[in-house]
């Protein structure tokens, strides 16, 4: 999908061995209620062994992990120094003001935190991409990419010595201890923000000449590096990298803090059990026309026999073998038909400022459903495929997850209504369980001498996985839809690579694309 307007936009990627990773981002157009429908399709080869009973539902979302945020407000650090909507410069009239609560003041220095952390990422992916190519960029290119290094470092710089000196100020007020120690730590992560980003910045770099401007570029940034580094060390932080040890506490100490800055964006999940309501209602009509048809009979029996006749006891036992069994078949028949119509799931989504529920999300999933045409199609990539479609054993697993969202309760920026980030990670663990080994032994005849010897075969399996993403927006009735093939490419030992496959081949076999590989 196109970027920027886009309503909604897509990425995957293999996270680890074990997990495919898709993020997905939801951007209202300004429509008071948005609906995003998400459909993934597995096609699961047969000899995985992968059914509703071997791989239940429970267990198919204990392998889900779903986390969903705001997106990221996106400043460059000229906005961060200026703008009026700058967390850095509410923190500096806050101290000028003391218009705010403490509770007010963390979040904006945590805030604050999750900017800079975009801005250093876009930062290292520009000079990421001007990078590569040719050994020796255009003179356009050079200039363009010495100016935003330059930029760079000096709008870092700054916001640093500012945010620092803001930091200093606050020590002479009589803040709550949990509150001086949330600053602390905001205040180690965006040095290693810094830290890292310049880094990789300079890592990327390495391909350009050792000649200037380069070398003089690559040592400014690295003299920001040091300094950070020097700066923690100072006031005696852990988080400061060991060229010999195995810096495990770095590690550590780096995702703690980035969960605990970064939770102000991520939205919380109040989970409702509304399937399990609807369950009890349609469990309680089962059991009431059982008992009618057992009264029933029994009323009948009273008037046909007398109450101590054998005749009457026979028909009354038997009216209740009767009841007993309708009960339990229109109990299963019901349960059926609220898989089919109820989701498994559903959750409130709040904003963890405000506490306002700004949508909800509902789940489910099914085994071996109807797979719509448009799905079917696009895994018309060859003759097999094509073919082993219907005829081959495999097992379909769908999982649909549907987001309402209220644009009227999303914060705004400068750059118009915020999105929303959805993280979905899917373990594949499980899928592995009942393959062969990876690796195994080929004969192989040599046409000079006509010896017999031995070549390497590895046994890997395809997991199709094809998403179908609908948006639509309630006012206008207005729909939009889209289908993408993503191939996993898998052995005993994970996910050994991922294939993409475009959208518009449809019909012919372009060849897939490679997107990334985990080994």
């Amino acid at each position: 999908m196109s970027q920027g307007s886009a309503p909604l936009q897509s990425r995957f990627e293999v996270h680890d061995r074990k997990q495919f990773e898709i993020k997905l981002e939801y951007q209202p157009s300004g429509a008071d209620e948005t609906r995003y429908l998400v459909e993934a399709h597995l096609f699961l080869p047969g000899s995985l062994n992968i059914d509703a009973e071997t791989y239940p539902r429970a267990d198919f979302y204990a392998d889900i992990h779903n986390y969903v945020r705001f997106k990221t407000p996106v400043m460059g650090v000229e906005e961060l120094l200026t703008s009026d909507t700058s967390p850095l410069v509410w923190l500096e009239a806050w101290l000028r003001t003391g218009l705010g609560a403490e509770r007010d003041v963390v979040y904006q220095a945590k805030l604050l935190s999750c900017v800079l952390r975009g801005a250093l990422r876009r930062f290292a992916t520009g000079v990421e991409t001007r990078c590569e190519g040719p050994v020796t960029p255009p003179m356009e290119a050079c200039s363009t990419l010495e100016a935003d290094v330059l930029a760079m470092q000096k709008g870092v710089t700054q916001v640093m010595e500012r945010f620092r000196t803001w930091l200093r100020a606050v020590g002479d007020l009589r803040l709550q201890e949990k509150s001086r120690a949330s600053l602390r730590l905001v205040d180690e992560y965006v040095s290693l923000l810094v830290e890292n980003g310049f880094r990789r910045a300079v890592a990327d770099m390495k391909a350009l000449p050792r000649g200037e401007p380069w070398l003089g570029l690559r040592k400014g940034l690295m003299e920001a590096v040091l300094r950070e580094e020097a700066y923690r060390k100072e006031h005696r932080l852990r988080s400061v990298l060991s060229p010999t040890g195995d810096n495990e506490e770095y590690i550590q100490r780096l995702g703690a803090l980035k969960k605990f800055c970064m939770n102000v964006l991520f939205l919380s999940s109040r989970r409702r059990q509304k399937r399990q309501g609807w369950e009890e209602i349609l469990f309680a009509l089962a059991a009431g026309i059982a008992m009618a048809f057992a009264t029933a009979v029994a009323l009948w029996a009273q008037i046909r026999f007398t109450q101590v006749s054998l005749n009457f006891f026979l028909i009354a036992v038997v009216g209740y073998m009767m009841k007993d069994r309708i009960k339990e078949g229109l109990r299963r028949l019901l349960s059926r038909v609220a898989a089919t119509h109820l989701s498994d799931r559903t959750a409130d989504l709040v904003d963890p400022v405000t506490g306002r529920t700004i949508g909800t999300c509902e789940e489910r999933v099914d085994y071996n459903p109807k797979v719509p045409d448009s799905v079917a199609a696009l895994r018309h990539q060859d003759d097999l495929l094509t073919v082993s479609q219907g005829e081959v054993s495999e097992t379909v697993i769908r999982y649909r997850k549907n987001i309402d969202l209220d644009a009227r309760l999303l914060p705004r920026s400068e750059r118009g209504l915020s999105g929303v980030t959805d993280i979905l990670r899917l373990n594949v663990g499980r899928f592995l369980r009942d393959m062969d080994e990876p690796e195994l032994a080929l004969e192989y005849v040599d046409l000079a001498d006509l010896s017999v010897g031995h070549i390497r075969g590895a046994k890997r399996y395809p997991v199709d996985v094809v998403f179908r993403f609908t948006v639509l927006e309630e006012e206008t009735d207005r729909r939009q839809e889209s289908v993408q093939l993503v191939r996993l490419v898998l052995d005993r030992n994970g996910i050994q690579r991922m294939l993409r496959f475009s959208e518009s081949a449809q019909g012919m076999p372009p060849g897939p694309m490679p997107w990334q590989s985990a080994a």
